[in-house]
């Protein structure tokens, strides 16, 4: 799309400025990415390390599932925050434009990954560690609450309408990409380290080595143009005062089945991977090696399905490929946990690969396109933040909470799990059901 067009389309507005040269959409893409990137790699090593470590680095506990449970609350924290984020950043950003906020959200994550791997331990400072880890989490939830919506919407406005499953897809393939980087660390360092050097030091290491993700994304976001489609509503004169109001005024019904329909997807993601790692090293008792290793292999298997889902999602529609991936995952949620119980790494692997790749696949690589389309231009970014990160946060930030107490009162088996897993993936499609087709409404 060609951004000086979109600012002379405007008939009696403003005479035309010159306009930047719009950027390729190869990198806007890249760079939306990498955003997505740094934000799945902090949350995905938080919720490694906390399922591994932090319960006896910074909540130590007579039992470990109750120290698991604490650390798991911290994780909660962060996503309590991203609402807030949400609606702050999707307002500057709906006002303002996409670039600014993005290159602030990605400093604040990144900032905040980075000093987690700087705190002292418990024994070390006492009840200042956990405070200080839950004071981080709530910044990087906020920068959290604005990076996605932002991300999204640069590829989004840069594709042909009939290519914008398949430009977000690739948006999200940052996700997958975000939990192969820090489960690779520390399936890395726990194999080549001698035994208890992971657990006293060097879980520290993938946090700090967030700081390479960070400067690359800083300075790609540093040199793109502006959406073409803001510029375009910006020459038009066409900008809320205050987006939120006339989101909640007008698309109301939009946002709380967007909401519904998101829980699932991301609350699943975190069963497959967070839930599944614990049930594995807490109450099987196996090793944690081969399950990190059967979810790498399952995360490299989602950069590969994720494009072809967004590309199925262009041809047959948005919402017929997200509520297949929902209800396969309420199919799947029985034969799950019966391969991963095995304790056999192949059967594991299978499981994971049908969870993350397939079910979880479906769902992401069609979301994108999906809920942006819901919403005009002039409101976009605050509705798909909305959307995304009060969702998220009632999915993905409570599936580990939810899920490990639920493993709790079963004993340590997973039948009430199964249950909420069913529950969510039948209550998203059938939300999902109720949406609008996914056509761009401009």
């Amino acid at each position: 799309m060609d951004s000086s067009r979109s600012i002379g389309g405007g008939g009696a507005a403003a005479p035309p400025r010159p306009a930047a040269t719009p950027t390729p959409l190869r990198r806007v893409v890249w760079a939306s990415a990498l955003g997505t990137t740094v934000e799945y790699y902090d949350f995905t090593l938080y919720a490694t390390t906390a399922a591994l470590v932090f319960n006896d680095v910074f909540f130590p506990a007579e039992t470990p599932l109750v120290g698991t449970l604490a650390a798991f609350a911290t994780f909660f924290v962060g996503y309590l925050a991203r609402p807030l984020g949400g609606l702050i950043f999707g307002h500057f950003g709906d006002k303002l434009g996409r670039k600014n906020v993005l290159i602030i959200t990605m400093l604040m994550m990144g900032a905040g990954t980075f000093a987690i791997g700087l705190i002292p331990s418990y024994d070390s400072i006492g009840i200042a560690a956990p405070l200080l880890l839950v004071l981080i989490r709530l910044v990087q939830g906020l920068g959290m609450g604005g990076e996605y919506g932002g991300g999204v919407l640069m590829a989004l406005e840069y594709s042909p309408r009939e290519r914008q499953g398949l430009s977000t897809s690739l948006v999200h393939i940052g996700t997958p990409a975000g939990v192969l980087l820090p489960v690779g660390l520390v399936t890395l360092l726990d194999v080549a380290l001698p035994e208890g050097a992971y657990e006293s030091w060097a879980w520290r290491l993938p946090f700090l080595l967030s700081i390479v993700l960070i400067a690359v994304g800083f300075y790609i976001r540093l040199h793109l143009s502006e959406s073409p489609e803001f510029v375009k509503m910006r020459a038009e004169r066409d900008v809320q005062t205050v987006p939120v109001k006339e989101l909640f005024g007008k698309h109301v019904g939009n946002v709380a089945l967007s909401i519904l329909a998101k829980i699932a997807e991301s609350g699943l993601f975190n069963v497959y991977y967070v839930v599944a790692i614990a049930f594995v090293t807490t109450e099987l008792g196996l090793p944690r090696g081969p399950v990190l290793l059967a979810v790498l292999i399952a995360c490299l298997a989602e950069c590969c399905t994720l494009p072809l889902f967004g590309a199925l999602s262009d041809r047959v529609g948005r919402r017929p490929v997200y509520i297949a991936g929902a209800v396969f995952q309420a199919v799947l949620a029985v034969p799950f946990f019966l391969l991963v119980q095995t304790g056999d790494f192949w059967l594991t692997t299978i499981a994971m690969v049908l969870g993350l790749a397939v079910g979880h696949g479906s769902m992401y690589g069609a979301q994108a396109a999906l809920f942006a389309n819901l919403y005009p231009v002039q409101v976009r970014y605050t509705g798909l933040s909305v959307t995304q990160q009060v969702g998220a946060t009632l999915g993905g930030g409570l599936a580990p909470l939810a899920g490990t107490a639920l493993l709790a009162a079963g004993g340590g088996h997973w039948t009430w799990l199964v249950a909420y897993m069913v529950g969510v993936a039948l209550v998203s499609s059938l939300a999902a059901s109720r949406l609008g087709s996914g056509e761009v409404r401009r």
